[in-house]
This record gives structure tokens, sequence and C-alpha cells, in this order.
């Protein structure tokens, strides 16, 4: 059975620039790398909290002949999304206002560098997701 959501994997188009990103702007912690066996990283682990991961790879962003891509969008779940939010905009990064979804959760929006779309999200006592949360 399905019990949660292990990681999302994007290919970026500059590593370490998105590493940085990932942690020193959003604040997720390195797990590991990937090397390959001429000893050069081409890929990252970070860690987003409990047991969920971003995974990041080196390369070119690609159309792959027939596959069709339905990615939206990265969703991650701040503690304060106000101050979250005020933060990441002190770094330089635009992010859109706090506003309720219709879910009842708190939601902004932003972009990492390779322009993937990112939900900062906070849950609130009136979010549908409530129930299920533990």
């Amino acid at each position: 059975m399905i019990t949660g959501l292990a990681h999302v994997c994007f290919v970026v188009a500059d590593l370490e620039a998105s590493v940085a990103f990932y942690r020193d702007v959003l604040g997720l912690r390195p797990a590991f790398e990937f090397i390959n066996d001429r000893g050069e990283k081409f890929g990252q682990y970070l860690h987003a909290g409990g047991r969920t991961f971003l995974e990041l790879f080196q390369g070119e962003q690609v159309e792959s002949a027939g596959e069709r891509q339905s990615y939206r969008h990265l969703c991650l779940e701040a503690d304060d999304l106000r101050a979250t939010a005020e933060a990441l905009r002190r770094h330089g990064i635009e992010v859109s206002e706090v506003t309720a979804g219709s879910d009842h959760s708190l939601q902004a929006w932003l972009r990492d560098l390779d322009g993937n779309r990112i939900e900062l999200h906070e849950y609130t006592a009136q979010s549908k997701q409530g129930p299920y949360l533990t």
C-alpha cells in the first residue's frame, strides 16, 4: 500500500545552483549525492522533512518522443507561510501574495531556477486535509 510521497525528481540546468536554491533559500537539507564512475557529481537528494525528499539531476530538459508530461507543481509545507514568504522576498525571490485556496489552506507561489512552479502551503484549522493529517 502507498504510505506517502517519497520524492519528487527534477532535471535541472545547473545542479549546484539548484542545490543552493533549495538548500539556502528554501531550507531543505542535503541528504546524499549521486556520483558517477568518474567521481563526478550528477545528482543530489535533499530532505524536505519527514520521509519526503527532492531529487535533482544535472541535465537538459528534453521532450521525449510520445511522452506527455503532466507535472504542474511541487508543494512544500511551511509552518508559518507569511513569515516564510517574507523571508524569501528578502532573498530576492518573487513570491505571490499569501491567499486561501479552495481547500481552505494558505498558499503562495514561486518558481525555482529552472522555472518549476512551487506552491508553499500551510494547513489551517479549516483545511479540508485536516482529518487526514497525523
